[in-house]
């Protein structure tokens, strides 16, 4: 799938930079799983809020005493199969599970730099699939690094990675304003508006 070179760059970032970078990026998928579980009744969309504001919450508050492997089993029971439901909103739904678990895992391990990479990837190929979707057909990577929606995901994900990068040190500040602007904005990668 679509290589970018953010993945290359990542590797100059510390740990609390790409736990940052992909607490952003779950914050723009959150929406599309939010919108699944509104339309299916499948699960209540709270818990994906919950653990992903303990996340921020880790990052912004000095020893904060957060037990990430009880978060992780019970948000795995919240993860939707594919093969279970009929919509499209099943598929960036999985996409935005398998973001949150790929920062769970970061968080847990402390081998942040793959899980971005992962997540950066994640994020990317959502917006390629619907691209392909409504198009009604595969598309190179080629005609994907030309298609609009794609160049806007990189964007977002260039501009997250620059605010970081000019950082020398944990810069609380930064990732609170990060976090208060994805949330304000409230639109996906795919651009589904989340609706308190």
């Amino acid at each position: 799938m679509l290589q970018n070179p953010v993945h290359l760059r990542l590797a100059k970032l510390e740990s609390w930079q790409h736990m940052t970078f992909m607490a952003c990026l779950c914050e723009r998928m959150f929406p599309n799983y939010w919108a699944f579980c509104q339309q299916t009744a499948f699960a209540d969309p709270q818990l994906y809020r919950r653990i992903l504001d303990l996340i921020w919450e880790s990052l912004t508050v000095k020893d904060a005493k957060i037990n990430f492997d009880g978060q992780l089993e019970k948000f795995e029971a919240a993860i939707p199969d594919g093969d279970d439901f009929d919509v499209y909103g099943v598929h960036p739904a999985i996409d935005a599970c398998v973001a949150l678990s790929e920062l769970l895992h970061a968080q847990l391990s402390g081998e942040t730099l793959e899980h971005a990479v992962e997540v950066s990837r994640t994020s990317i190929t959502t917006v390629a699939i619907l691209e392909m979707t409504q198009a009604g057909r595969e598309m190179t990577d080629e005609e994907l690094r030309g298609n609009q929606a794609v160049i806007d995901e990189w964007d977002l994900q260039w501009e997250i990675f620059r605010l970081l990068s000019e950082c020398e040190e944990r810069d609380l500040e930064l990732i609170k304003g990060l976090r208060a602007d994805l949330r304000e904005a409230g639109i996906s990668n795919i651009g589904i508006l989340f609706q308190q």
